[in-house]
């Protein structure tokens, strides 16, 4: 088995990695809970869910029997001309979840979901004969790899090679209590020339671009401007879905709909990669016509697959569970007390936490971003631990699974705190 550090690195390019000085990969053998063990035995108590997509433990019982009874049933169909029930029934269960939605539409990822939404929009306005193509976004943002969410993310390290090729976007600044009158004021400058075909936005959190959080209501004020001016609204809820943000989805913090909604991540609870994009009826009407022309002709080899639509009826099923609601409560009332330890410390800034998500800037020499050093420092310094934290340049924040104890996470903040003490 050693091996495979040299096969690996001989064979296989890794994401978001640069190989000209990254140490070898940790070789994961098994994972059980909130624990990855590797080659030798050593366990790794995983704080960020494995880029946030483990929402229930890794090998969780409920989801693996799921898939095994699929298996024995069906593992794929094509999705155009054909349906079967694990397609349907995740369907159905996501829909009783988000009152008001009408149609879900499936793809393969993140980046993916995201895409849908965005020609979603684009050619509802296309087909109802209005000329709406500009997109509205926010500056820090990160809507995934694909070129329609890099062109609607922020512009920066993760896609400056392809910024001559991506498309124009409004961005407007991330509101905050002091800055709020000016992002509306820029908002309607963008909107008022009705021409703007959508907004969109992750909801109350900024993954990527940092875990940088704002208010609900400002995010209520931003999408009631819009319906004003008849934009669209996309909510890309890949990372903020299914409890992590303390709420089923960020958006049932929000007092207003959006008018699609992008999912992943935690969408199979961590076992296979999944895009769902959730639309209001009216978008799904306008894309029915005798007029094949007007088709959202769109689609994945492996759209709706039934293995992975099976994981994902049984993770949706935990997640709503009382148990899981009780969980996401404990995690998210223990990181507000371990945000007020967190103040004793002067080498930390900035600290926010929203739900099961708490963030810091930890103060660096260097300028604020992803690409800042420290970030390599501290990822090996808590592996050294073996605590699996993956920080933003120098935004160190936890994302645990819902399975992990309160002597765990307490093992986390033990960790943080040493390392705030010796650095």
């Amino acid at each position: 088995m050693h091996d495979l550090f040299s096969r690996d690195r001989e064979f296989v390019w890794h994401p978001f990695t640069q190989v000209a000085y990254a140490p070898d990969n940790i070789v994961v053998a098994r994972g059980e809970g909130a624990y990855f063990y590797d080659v030798d035995g050593k366990a790794y108590l995983d704080g960020i869910s494995s880029w946030w997509v483990n929402l229930h433990g890794h090998c969780n019982p409920v989801i693996k029997e799921a898939i095994k009874r699929q298996l024995d049933v069906l593992e794929h169909s094509i999705f155009a001309g054909f349906t079967h029930e694990p397609g349907v029934v995740l369907a159905e269960n996501l829909l009783k979840l988000l009152p008001g939605f009408g149609k879900v539409f499936y793809s393969d990822n993140g980046s993916t979901s995201v895409e849908v939404a965005i020609k979603m929009a684009l050619q509802y306005w296309f087909n109802n004969n209005q000329p709406k193509k500009k997109v509205i976004a926010f500056s820090g943002a990160y809507h995934g790899d694909t070129f329609g969410g890099m062109s609607v993310a922020a512009r920066n390290a993760f896609n400056k090679p392809f910024e001559p090729l991506l498309f124009d976007v409004v961005h407007i600044d991330i509101p905050d209590d002091e800055n709020i009158d000016t992002v509306l004021r820029d908002l309607e400058v963008a909107l008022s020339n009705n021409d703007a075909a959508c907004f969109i936005f992750e909801p109350l959190v900024l993954g990527a671009g940092g875990m940088l959080m704002y208010k609900p209501e400002h995010l209520d004020a931003l999408i009631a401007l819009c319906q004003k001016y008849d934009c669209l609204t996309i909510a890309d809820e890949v990372m903020t879905g299914f409890g992590r943000t303390g709420t089923l989805f960020a958006i049932n913090q929000l007092a207003l709909q959006p008018d699609i909604i992008c999912l992943s991540k935690g969408i199979t609870g961590g076992f296979f990669p999944l895009g769902a994009t959730v639309c209001k009826q009216f978008i799904f009407d306008a894309h029915v016509s005798s007029d094949k022309t007007k088709t959202f002709f769109h689609g994945h080899s492996y759209t709706g697959n039934p293995v992975v639509c099976a994981a994902a009826v049984a993770s949706l099923g935990l997640t709503t569970s009382s148990s899981t609601t009780e969980k996401i409560a404990s995690i998210t009332a223990q990181h507000k007390q371990f945000a007020k330890r967190l103040k004793e410390f002067k080498n930390v800034q900035n600290v926010r936490q929203t739900g099961t998500i708490l963030a810091m800037d930890i103060l660096s020499a260097e300028q604020t971003g992803y690409l800042n050093s420290l970030s390599d420092v501290m990822a090996q310094w808590f592996l050294d631990c073996q605590i699996i934290l993956r920080p933003l340049g120098n935004v160190l924040y936890i994302l645990p699974p819902y399975c992990i104890t309160n002597e765990e996470l307490n093992k986390i903040y033990d960790a943080i705190e040493q390392f705030l003490l010796t650095n």
